[in-house]
C-alpha cells in the first residue's frame, strides 16, 4: 500500500487555531513566546516541543552570555533562577600531546571575553523560561514532534501537524494508534534548533539559502563529570584547540567549571573534515588522555553524555528569514559565534525580533504573509553587530588550518574590533561539509585506543547516560533514500564513515556471508543530526520520531 494511501484511509486530523505557532520550546521559541505575550497578552501562542519535556533535548557548552535575557526580562537577576554561577576566569590554551601552552587573554580581542557570563545548564534554563511563558498564558505541548509544514492553495504555510502516534514499523496504525493534530496560525515560527526538519523543508521549498554561502556546521559532544571537591573551580572556563586534532582539522574544547563539584567537558568537531576514518567521538575520548584533562578528571565520575550538531557558517550563511506564513529563528535560522561558542544570546534575541514583527502585523490585522520587516533587520540588531566582526574566522580556519587560520582570524576580529573593517572582506566557506569528505582510498585507517571504561568510554555506555529512548515498533526515523547508493558509495567508496561520524553507534555495516549489511540501530540517536549533514551522498534523512522520544538531558 502507498504512504498517500495510507495517509487517506486515516482519520481527519483535528485542528487547533491561534495566532501564531511555535516549534520547539529552545531559547528562541520560548524568548518569542514570551516578548509575543509581552506585547499583546490577547495574542494566542503555542509552542510545540518533540522533547518528553522542556529542555530534554537541549544540548549547549553552555557558557551563556546575559545580554538577551536583559532585554527579554530586565528583572531576572533579582528572582530565584538556574543562572547562578558567575564566570570568574577565562583561560584559552594551545594543546600539544604532551603539555600544553596557555594564551595570554591580553591577545585576545574584547569580544572574547566572558566576563559578566555565566556557567549554566541550558536545559534547565528553558524549563524556567517555560515557566515564565506559561505564567504568561502561552500554551506549551511536550511530547509533540511537528512532522509537517501544512500549506495553503497559494504555498503559504497555514501552520503544522504533529507527527501520527502509534504507527507500527510496517507504517500501518497499531493498537494504540492516534492521529497527529494539526496546529494552524496566523504566523508560524521555526525553531527547532540546529537542522531542523521543517526548517530545511522550508529552505527547500522556498530556495532561502539561495545566494548564500553553504550552511556549514561542527559537532559537539559533552560529558558532564562529578569531579574531586580540590579540584573544582565555579565559575572558571577554558577553551583549547590543537591536540588531538590535526592541524587540518578544525576544532576544540572547553572545560566549564560549575558549582557542586562539577564539570562540563566538550569537545567539537568541524563537520568538514575530509578523513572518512576520523571518529569525533573517539577523538573526544583521545582528549580526555591529555595530562591536563587527565589531572582535572583523575578520581571523577561520569555522570551524563550527550552529543549534538552545531551551526558554524554564521553571518554569511545565514539564509533568508522568512517565507509566506512563517520565519525562521535561533539555530533554525544559525546565530552561533563559532570563535566565542556562544549563540544562545543571538537565538532569543531573533525570536524576539519575529515576536515583534509578527506583533505589528497581527495589530495591522495582517497574516500569513512575508514578515520582511525581521528579515530586513536582523543585520542591524545585536545579532548582525555580534555575527559580522567573527564572519571570517571559520572560512579562514579552513582554509589555512589550525595554526595560521586561527591567528588570521584573531587578527582580522582585531581590526573588525578596533576600525570596524577588514582586510579580507567576507569571506567564502566554498563546499558544503558533506562534500569535503574525501575517498577512503586517500586516507589510512585510524587506529584508536580501546576505552579504559574510567576516563575513556565505549558509545554503548555512553548513550546510556544520554537517557535515550525510543518504541521499536515505529518507522525508522533515520530515512535512506537508496540503500544501493549507500552500499556502492557510502560503503564502497567512503569506507562507511557512518560507523565513526555518529556518536551515538546508530549505524553499522555488518557482514552476512559475502553480503555487506547497513543496519540502522535508531532507537540509540540522540538527535544530534550529523548523519544528516555529514553523509558525503545527502542520502540519510533525519525526521523525528514519535514525540516525547529520544535523549532526555536533565542537567545538560
Amino acid at each position: 500500500m502507498s504512504e498517500a494511501a495510507e495517509t487517506s484511509e486515516r482519520p481527519e486530523r483535528e485542528s487547533m487555531e491561534f495566532d501564531v505557532v511555535i516549534v520547539g520550546a529552545g531559547p528562541a521559541g520560548l524568548a518569542a513566546a514570551i516578548r509575543l505575550k509581552q506585547l499583546d497578552p490577547e495574542i494566542s501562542v503555542v509552542v510545540l516541543e518533540k522533547g518528553a519535556e522542556v529542555g530534554a533535548h537541549v544540548l549547549s557548552g553552555n557558557v551563556l552570555d546575559p545580554s538577551a535575557l536583559d532585554r527579554l526580562l530586565p528583572e531576572w537577576r533579582e528572582e530565584e533562577t538556574p543562572i547562578r554561577t558567575a564566570v570568574t576566569e577565562d583561560r584559552f590554551y594551545f594543546y600539544g600531546e604532551g603539555g600544553s601552552l596557555r594564551l595570554p587573554n591580553v591577545l585576545m580581542p574584547k569580544l572574547m571575553s566572558n566576563h559578566g557570563n555565566f556557567v549554566v545548564s541550558l536545559g534547565l534554563v528553558c524549563k524556567w523560561l517555560a515557566e515564565k511563558a506559561e505564567a504568561l498564558g502561552v500554551e506549551i505541548y511536550p511530547g509533540f514532534a511537528a512532522s509537517e509544514l501544512l500549506f495553503d492553495d497559494a504555498n503559504t504555510v497555514i501552520g503544522v501537524a504533529t507527527g501520527d502516534m502509534g504507527v507500527t514499523r510496517s507504517g500501518e496504525p497499531g493498537g494504540m494508534y492516534q492521529r497527529g493534530m494539526a496546529l494552524l496560525g496566523k504566523y508560524v515560527f521555526l525553531g527547532e534548533g540546529v537542522r531542523g526538519s521543517l526548517a530545511k523543508a522550508a529552505i527547500n521549498a522556498y530556495g532561502l539559502d539561495e545566494g548564500r554561502e553553504p550552511g556549514k556546521f561542527g559537532l559537539g559532544i559533552k560529558e558532564l563529570w562529578e569531579i574531586a571537591p580540590e579540584k573544582s573551580k565555579p565559575g572558571r572556563i577554558e577553551h583549547s584547540f590543537g591536540w588531538p586534532l590535526g592541524d587540518k582539522t578544525g576544532g576544540g574544547s572547553f572545560l566549564y567549571h560549575l558549582g557542586e563539584n562539577q564539570v562540563y567537558v566538550g569537545f567539537v568537531v568541524h563537520l568538514n573534515y575530509k578523513n572518512p576514518y576520523l571518529s569525533p567521538f573517539e577523538e573526544f575520548q583521545r582528549f580526555k588522555t591529555h595530562p591536563d584533562v587527565v589531572e582535572l578528571l583523575k578520581g571523577g565520575k561520569r555522570i551524563a553524555y550527550g552529543a549534538r550538531a552545531i551551526t558554524e557558517g554564521g553571518y554569511q550563511s545565514v539564509p533568508k528569514l522568512v517565507f509566506p506564513g512563517g520565519a525562521l529563528i535561533g539555530c533554525s535560522a544559525g546565530f552561533v559565534n563559532v570563535p566565542r561558542i556562544k549563540g544562545v544570546h543571538n537565538a532569543m534575541t531573533s525570536g524576539m525580533l519575529a515576536a515583534e514583527k509578527a506583533a505589528e502585523a497581527l495589530k495591522a490585522d495582517r497574516s500569513h504573509d512575508t514578515l520582511m520587516a525581521y528579515e530586513d533587520s536582523w543585520r542591524a540588531s545585536p545579532i548582525g553587530k555580534d555575527l559580522k566582526p567573527v564572519r571570517n574566522v571559520k572560512p579562514l580556519w579552513s582554509q589555512f588550518g589550525t595554526r595560521l587560520g586561527i591567528a588570521l582570524g584573531g587578527l582580522d576580529m582585531w581590526t573588525n574590533s578596533l576600525f570596524g573593517f577588514s582586510f579580507f572582506g567576507t569571506r567564502k566557506h566554498g563546499k558544503p561539509d558533506y562534500a569535503c569528505l574525501e575517498p577512503a582510498e586517500k586516507h589510512k585507517p585510524i587506529a584508536y585506543p580501546k576505552p579504559d571504561g574510567e576516563l575513556t568510554f565505549d558509545k554503548v555506555s555512553s548513550v546510556y547516560l544520554s537517557n535515550t529512548n525510543h518504541e521499536e515498533d515505529q518507522p525508522v526515523h533515520l530515512q535512506v533514500k537508496d540503500l544501493g547508493l549507500q552500499k556502492s558509495s557510502e560503503l564502497g567508496v567512503y569506507a562507511g564513515p557512518s560507523q565513526r561520524y555518529c556518536p551515538a553507534g546508530v549505524y553499522e555495516w555488518v557482514k552476512e556471508g559475502d553480503e555487506d549489511r547497513f543496519v540502522i540501530n535508531a532507537q540509540n540517536c540522540v538527535h544530534c543530526k550529523t548523519c544528516d549533514i555529514k553523509d558525503p551522498n545527502q542520502n540519510i534523512n533525519w525526521v523525528p520520531p514519535q514525540g516525547g522520544e529520544g535523549p532526555v538531558y536533565e542537567v545538560m
